[in-house]
């Protein structure tokens, strides 16, 4: 590899798994994590770290050159349920991060980009099935407009400056590893939390509200997989769909049902249940496969089989 790798965000939800398996193929060396603030988990501590404001673009500069980075996990964003608190601030921290990261590159400090999108650049007037990789983009929250805004940078960078930024439109992400960090689909976390501590829980959102998810251990290692294919497989440079497993509330409940005698839940929809409600219930990425052979690996029944089983040492159940 030549240069390192520096990761914007290291410390979020995608941030710190993507930074050990990066560690973990590389070497801890070649791998410099950063956020606003320091980590306090022990895994991040080993390697270089830099506390770094990724609307900063002098400070973010300054990293780049001083750690001699070719390429750029740009990771940091509010998400859709805090961007609809604070709409200006999710704007301000969205774009203006993602805009610093892409003049560095069209001027050559840096070499290559993965920015993440996600499903919320969809919107109420998009295909609800198999939504396509091409089609209707209405998003209706401060996240979706700021992804899809994003979206159009990257291609824009791509297209006029060669900026060589690569993205996947993220479904919701499960992981146990680290906590979730604001968004619509972390129903899907913390349910496996409250069923092994209080075997039961309260959703958020309506029982047959499906969306598309994926387990942590797909998005990571897709994340690398589109990051390092060659250039000419990479045909999409706005953003991927992404495909892993769709469900809703009852679907996963009864999935955990299975694994755990009693369990029960009930749903209390709030305002997050009119931001799912403008999103995809599952979603065609076959781009993705044609392009760089994208498969998943884990349906339902082993993300419920390895979330329980990780969740229960985490917690010392």
């Amino acid at each position: 590899m030549s240069g390192t790798i520096l990761i914007l965000g290291a410390c979020g939800q995608i941030g710190t798994e993507l930074t050990l398996a990066l560690r973990d193929k590389y070497g801890t060396d070649q791998i410099v994590a950063s956020d606003i603030r320091r980590s306090d988990l022990v895994e991040l501590q080993d390697g270089p770290f830099e506390i770094l404001d990724a609307s900063d673009t002098d400070a973010l500069r300054t990293v780049c050159q001083q750690h001699h980075v070719h390429t750029v996990y740009h990771l940091v964003a509010m998400l859709s349920a805090s961007g609809e608190k604070f709409p200006m601030k999710a704007w301000d921290l969205n774009m203006q991060s993602l805009l610093h990261v892409l003049e560095l590159a069209r001027e050559g400090v840096i070499q290559k980009i993965f920015w993440p999108s996600s499903i919320a650049v969809f919107g109420p007037t998009t295909p609800k099935e198999n939504t396509p990789q091409q089609t209707i983009m209405e998003p209706s929250t401060v996240y979706g407009i700021s992804k899809l805004a994003g979206e159009r940078w990257c291609e824009y960078y791509f297209n006029k400056y060669g900026v060589d930024v690569r993205s996947i439109r993220y479904p919701g992400l499960i992981s146990w590893k680290s906590q979730p960090g604001g968004g619509t689909t972390d129903y899907a976390v913390e349910i496996y939390y409250k069923a092994l501590e209080e075997c039961r829980y309260t959703s958020f959102l309506s029982e047959h509200r499906a969306l598309p998810m994926m387990y942590m251990e797909d998005a990571i290692r897709a994340t690398i997989e589109l990051t390092e294919a060659p250039a000419e497989q990479v045909k999409v440079r706005n953003s991927y769909n992404l495909a892993g497993i769709s469900f809703d509330p009852v679907t996963i409940a009864a999935s955990i049902a299975g694994h755990i005698e009693g369990f029960e839940m009930d749903c209390v929809p709030d305002f997050r249940e009119n931001i799912a409600a403008s999103w995809p219930a599952s979603i065609d990425d076959s781009a993705a496969q044609a392009d760089w052979n994208w498969q998943p690996e884990y349906d339902l029944e082993s993300m419920t089989s390895a979330m329980l089983g990780n969740l229960k040492v985490k917690l010392g159940l």
